[in-house]
């Protein structure tokens, strides 16, 4: 039987270094970022668990998972410009059967008709269960009705994260993302390579189910927080993972291919900074935009807070086809 031979320093070296760079051509690049109380001040209060985010006629919409509220902001980002505020003002209550406050998880919007779609998480049902719940808007965000998603998860902290909207062959269907693996919580749910898009269409009031899209399994996430479609492309964050998977979405036959995973920055040490990503919109053919929650308290997640509650503005490399 033939040993195998041991690579030599140099060439475990040069291994080493062609990972890094590897890696380091797969991270998002940094363009801009600010905190979202910096760019509106205290119009939605102090606590802003950012949760969702979405670029729409040259500003960023921004929902919150403790708050009832929508959120615009500039997308220059600045806090001089005028179009910062709050759209539509609510706090968030208590929910009954939950642990979390009421908020959305994400926001969708229909270009066909100028319409706006939020997430609730999941919401207990009779005779047991939960549901998510989905709630539309007009276009200047006055409140039209709400459904839940045909669609039973087993816990109620573990449901639906994300919401786009996809229009195939005329008929607008909406893309939800289950938080867990599998649509599972506990450990089920942390174990990568069941990550996966429930579709939905509208059936009279409810929102029926009608396919399931499955992520590759290669996909090494423990959570899914955000999902969003462009011009067939498809991006998923995962706040666990902090880090970005962009690929192809075939639409007719609700399939993905392997695409890419991107991680968002790090520090010097290689760490983790960006420790609650929530919510990710496209911008362009190669820049996404992406908000962050608000931290945990102690020590274990001090070096997260200088990106919480924030919004960032990324460039995807090599992705501009």
């Amino acid at each position: 039987m033939t040993a195998t031979k041991k690579p030599t320093k140099a060439k475990a070296g040069r291994q080493r270094k062609a990972k890094v760079e590897a890696e380091a051509a797969r991270e998002l690049r940094l363009v801009k970022e600010a905190k979202i109380q910096d760019l509106i001040g205290d119009s939605a209060g102090t606590r802003l668990e950012a949760s969702g985010v979405l670029y729409h006629d040259g500003a960023f919409l921004i929902v919150c998972d403790n708050l009832t509220s929508v959120i615009r902001v500039s997308s220059e980002l600045s806090p001089k410009a005028p179009e910062n505020g709050v759209l539509t003002r609510g706090k968030g209550k208590k929910k009954a059967g939950s642990a979390a406050r009421e908020g959305y998880e994400d926001l969708a919007h229909d270009e066909a008709r100028d319409h706006y779609y939020t997430l609730s998480e999941a919401e207990r049902v009779k005779p047991k269960g939960f549901r998510a719940r989905v709630q539309e808007y007009d276009a200047k965000l006055r409140p039209i009705g709400s459904a839940h998603l045909d669609f039973d998860l087993a816990d109620a902290n573990k449901g639906m994260e994300g919401l786009e909207w996809v229009d195939r062959s005329g008929t607008g269907h909406l893309l939800a993302l289950c938080e867990g693996n599998l649509c599972a919580g506990g450990k089920k749910g942390r174990t990568p390579g069941g990550g996966r898009i429930q579709v939905f269409r509208r059936d009279g009031k409810r929102w029926s189910h009608t396919a399931t899209i499955r992520l590759p399994k290669s996909l090494p996430f423990e959570d899914y927080s955000s999902v969003s479609v462009r011009d067939g492309r498809i991006a998923v964050l995962s706040q666990a993972s902090s880090a970005l998977w962009v690929g192809r979405i075939d639409t007719k036959k609700w399939q993905v291919d392997e695409g890419t995973v991107h991680r968002l920055p790090t520090d010097s040490k290689g760490r983790t900074v960006y420790g609650n990503p929530e919510g990710v919109s496209w911008v362009s053919a190669d820049h996404v935009v992406i908000v962050s929650d608000r931290a945990k308290k102690g020590p274990g997640s001090a070096r997260f807070r200088g990106k919480d509650q924030s919004i960032h503005l990324f460039l995807i490399p090599g992705n501009n086809h």
